[in-house]
């Protein structure tokens, strides 16, 4: 058994605790995305690309505390130091923390960032929202509500919007924000249809259709 392999089976029991939004299969969804990007990044190290999927949100500061999931799999994967460095350092930079995101310094990194923000736009990026909107409790959406343009990553944390107003202050930025040549290919059909969702949802909740 390779260490991805190792990996996966360590992790899948962390991700069915966590609500649909970040279950196992967004892991899947995630590593199929990274995969596919990897085939038009050659040069990338494809075994830490995989680790740092799998273990991209054991840690998720929505679901736990501190970095032990993270820490512990690491250590029983038995990796060099320098590997484990740079899985962490692909992990930290994954997450949007309000627009307050780390550099994605490596090419590593790329690959994982736009492979999760991929899986958080599109039809299932809708889903997810409103999958982790249920799960807290929060409105569905809130007319009332403004967007936040700047905010730190305590205010991005802390604030339980509701879900559609989450759209406004992550998942429309998201395709701007893709790195690799494949993800920003793969980001318009999805940012596309998230719009088109959105107009729809208007005109339903305005009585207009």
């Amino acid at each position: 058994m390779n260490k991805v392999e190792q990996c996966e089976q360590f992790v899948k029991s962390i991700y069915e605790q966590f609500d649909a939004s970040h279950d196992f299969q967004h892991i899947e969804r995630v590593m199929m995305n990274a995969k596919a990007i990897l085939k038009t990044e050659l040069s990338a190290n494809e075994e830490l690309v995989q680790l740092a999927v799998l273990l991209h949100d054991v840690s998720d500061p929505k679901y736990t505390t501190g970095k032990e999931n993270e820490i512990t799999i690491l250590n029983q994967l038995e990796l060099t130091q320098e590997q484990v460095k740079q899985i962490q350092e692909i992990i930290a930079s994954v997450s949007f923390r309000g627009g307050n995101e780390l550099e994605a310094k490596s090419l590593e990194a790329k690959i994982v960032r736009d492979a999760d923000r991929l899986d958080a736009i599109g039809a299932v990026g809708i889903a997810r929202t409103f999958a982790f909107g249920g799960a807290k409790g929060r409105k569905l959406y809130d007319v009332k509500e403004e967007s936040r343009q700047q905010m730190t990553e305590e205010e991005y944390r802390k604030k339980e919007t509701a879900s559609v107003t989450h759209f406004y202050e992550k998942l429309l930025l998201l395709k701007d924000l893709m790195i690799t040549a494949k993800g920003k290919q793969m980001a318009e059909e999805r940012h596309q249809f998230m719009v088109d969702f959105l107009q729809q949802l208007k005109l339903e909740r305005e009585g207009k259709l």
